[in-house]
């Protein structure tokens, strides 16, 4: 069964500084019918003018992880961590028992382009925790990879949910399969391009909530760019 989240039917804020999609509801936006997705609680696509950002604020029993599409992004956070996010790589911070943080693109020309994506831990209580990932070896022959996951396997980042974060990129044309174990929820966000899955085409910023499949047999097009994520039902 699929049920599809059309990009334009997402949620939107405009506060001048930041320009974002909501796929699901979030702060101001509320949507009955989507209130996230199994563990899937958030993916904002946020756009962030130069030399602006989020100031630091906080968060708790949350595993946040960042996908930057363009630009950079810049992490800074109470634990100690101050990094640069840029495009080919992967940012996950367990907020656990509490963390403050704070975002920005510190570019004076580009914008800032990346997904905030929020999932939530499978215990509440963990102790904060940061990691951030290149993935881009991963693509050298291949065309989906694992980026995240419970146990970190297969060198992915860490996460504290039974979750595991696909990207399928093509750089031609090509069919990508992916089995589950067992019934699964199975959410794919589409960055750029288009990929048909179960008859239906998804384009950039659409969504789709897949459940009661356990094989997926997936035609990406050239230039495309997608998140697949697994997870408990």
């Amino acid at each position: 069964m699929i049920q599809i989240r059309k990009s334009d039917e997402r949620g939107k804020a405009d506060h001048g500084w930041l320009h974002s999609r909501h796929t699901f509801s979030f702060a101001e936006y509320h949507d009955p019918d989507f209130m996230g997705f199994g563990v899937l609680r958030v993916i904002n696509e946020d756009q962030i003018e130069p030399g602006t950002g989020f100031g630091t604020h906080g968060h708790q029993d949350m595993e946040i992880v960042s996908y930057v599409i363009e630009g950079a992004l810049e992490h800074q956070d109470s634990m100690g961590n101050k990094t640069i996010i840029k495009p080919g790589e992967i940012q996950r911070m367990s907020a656990g028992t509490g963390v403050r943080h704070s975002e920005y693109n510190q570019s004076k020309e580009l914008k800032t382009h990346f997904l905030q994506i929020w999932i939530f831990p499978d215990k509440r209580g963990y102790e904060p925790s940061y990691g951030q990932m290149n993935f881009e070896s991963k693509f050298t022959n291949n065309a989906f990879a694992l980026l995240a996951s419970k146990q970190g396997r297969d060198d992915s980042i860490g996460i504290n949910q039974d979750a595991d974060i696909y990207l399928g990129r093509a750089q031609s044309a090509v069919d990508i399969e992916h089995r589950t174990h067992g019934p699964r929820n199975i959410w794919i966000q589409v960055i750029k391009g288009s990929v048909t899955v179960l008859g239906e085409t998804l384009s950039a910023g659409d969504g789709a909530a897949i459940s009661n499949e356990q094989h997926l047999a997936m035609h990406a097009q050239q230039g495309t760019d997608f998140l697949l994520f697994d997870m408990p039902v």
